[in-house]
């Protein structure tokens, strides 16, 4: 049937308007139905080829319909007529080249970034290296500045012997905790005795009210002392400590700063053409840069250290008297001053058992 209705096209000329439309066909209602078959039924155009020279030519006048150029066409088999479309596979193969360009570039730009941050730390790594390898071996000169490290020195040693306290305290806390819980343990078994031995009721008794006296004036000194040990803890790991680091930060600075000026000092002895002017000027701008990094943080470490001196002097000032009135009160036997002491510095201690859950929460 296909093959007779190919036949009838082939010798008829269905005439198309500008706008690609039929126009009106012979008073032939039974052609008409069959070409809309065809059009529905037949194989996709994209996949056919336009015959020249009638169906049945021969193959020289076949020109696939992939080489020809020019707005998509859709075809509506219901009313069979061609619709242009037109720009659509243009433009998405537009958009799609350009996203896919745009990805490339960003991805390129990081890359370069990331190797131009690279290179810089390399070439800073090195810079730093060998103006250490010269300091040591003494061939390289550096910048001191006498006063502050004199300074530096003195919080390094400071600090040393604070840690030195800081350890001794600690000990003497273990230590005088262990004695307060044998005292409570020995007031305890006192007590018992004092309950199954009649004949030795007064002497136990009085016994374990002595030890019961000192385990609790004993728990009250290790308030003050526990209170004293966190507070030179927090003045040497915390303030100190914080000190310290931006005196390494400075350290650091400096031997970059050196690092930059001997650089520049050596560039400046060699030839003046234009090649090294350039690498002068580029040297005398990160010389700037590193010395203007330097100036700031010796002047952090400046005013760190100033101000960590007053804070020692008040903590410490309070600390030790502290610690000399509780451990005096205590060793001298005078609860009432040793409360005052704790009350003086608003030290507030846990009540006995306060680490047991209660009754209620056992159950």
């Amino acid at each position: 049937m296909t093959d007779s209705i190919m036949s009838k096209a082939a010798t008829m000329e269905i005439p198309i308007n500008s706008n690609g439309d039929t126009g009106t066909l012979p008073e032939d209602d039974s052609l008409e139905q069959d070409l809309q078959q065809v059009m529905v039924s037949g194989p996709n155009l994209n996949e056919t080829s336009i015959v020249s020279g009638g169906y049945g030519g021969t193959a020289e006048g076949i020109i696939p319909t992939s080489s020809i150029k020019g707005p998509a066409v859709h075809y509506n088999a219901e009313f069979n007529k061609r619709i242009p479309v037109t720009g659509l596979g243009s433009n998405m193969h537009h958009s799609s080249s350009s996203s896919s360009m745009t990805a490339d570039e960003a991805t390129r730009g990081v890359a370069v970034e990331k190797l131009e941050t690279v290179k810089k730390w390399g070439l800073n790594t090195y810079k730093c290296t060998k103006q250490m390898i010269s300091e040591r071996f003494g061939r390289g000169s550096r910048t001191v500045d006498l006063e502050l490290e004199a300074q530096i020195e003195v919080l390094r040693d400071t600090k040393r012997k604070y840690e030195n306290v800081l350890r001794l305290a600690r000990a003497l806390t273990n230590h005088f905790y262990n004695m307060v819980q044998t005292q409570h343990a020995l007031g305890d078994t006192f007590a018992d005795l004092s309950q199954k031995s009649p004949e030795l009721r007064d002497e136990f008794g009085y016994n374990a009210e002595t030890q019961k006296l000192l385990c609790k004036n004993g728990e009250t000194l290790l308030g003050a002392i526990n209170f004293f040990v966190s507070s030179i803890n927090t003045l040497v790991n915390k303030t100190m400590e914080d000190t310290l680091m931006t005196i390494k930060m400075y350290e650091g600075a400096r031997l970059e700063f050196d690092a930059y000026r001997t650089d520049l000092e050596e560039l400046s002895l060699g030839p003046r053409d234009a090649v090294a002017m350039a690498r002068i000027d580029a040297a005398q701008q990160l010389y700037q840069v590193q010395k203007d990094k330097y100036e700031r943080l010796r002047s952090d470490v400046v005013i760190k250290l100033k101000f960590l001196e007053e804070n020692k002097v008040k903590v410490m000032h309070k600390q030790l008297l502290l610690f000399h009135n509780a451990i005096s009160a205590y060793f001298a036997g005078n609860q009432q001053q040793l409360e005052q002491t704790l009350k003086q510095f608003n030290i507030k201690l846990r009540p006995p058992g306060a680490d047991k859950p209660s009754w209620l929460e056992e159950q």
